[in-house]
């Protein structure tokens, strides 16, 4: 999806500023030119690029920051390939470089995702929210994190 969307958005800029050198055209294309990138730009700075544990807390590893998720409260983990199925995107991004933002489907109900591949879930359960986290070894994760879980 990545790349797809990269792809897109690179050559609806060439296009754009095609069409502006060519003709010489409104200052509107120019903004139609740059814009793909900017997106192109911005989800990428939100991709997710792994995850630590330290502490009370775990980082998300963004490209240029980390976003920080207390793990007070958390009620359980576990490995849910399945988990996000059937999802829709209520606010965030929904693949291009990750999943991150905010979802809901029958199964979670309201979550909140950080994840780059749909087929290695792990479901973090507080008591009024869920998250959705996507590591290289969910199994791992899921055995280091239990000792944080209350009921895992």
């Amino acid at each position: 999806m990545s790349v797809i969307g990269t792809a897109i958005c690179l050559a609806v800029s060439l296009f754009f500023l095609r069409t502006i050198l060519t003709f010489r055209v409104h200052t509107t294309y120019f903004w139609l030119s740059v814009f793909p990138l900017f997106l192109v730009a911005g989800a990428a700075l939100f991709t997710v690029r792994g995850y630590s544990i330290s502490g009370d807390s775990i980082f998300i590893e963004r490209l240029f920051w980390p976003t920080r998720l207390p793990v007070a409260g958390l009620q359980s983990v576990r490995f849910e390939p399945d988990a996000v199925r059937g999802s829709i995107r209520t606010f965030g991004n929904g693949g291009f470089f990750s999943f991150t933002g905010y979802y809901w489907n029958k199964r979670l109900g309201s979550y909140r995702a950080f994840a780059t591949d749909p087929r290695r879930i792990v479901v973090l359960r507080f008591p009024k929210r869920a998250v959705v986290l996507s590591p290289d070894s969910p199994e791992d994760f899921v055995r280091v994190l239990s000792s944080f879980a209350s009921n895992a």
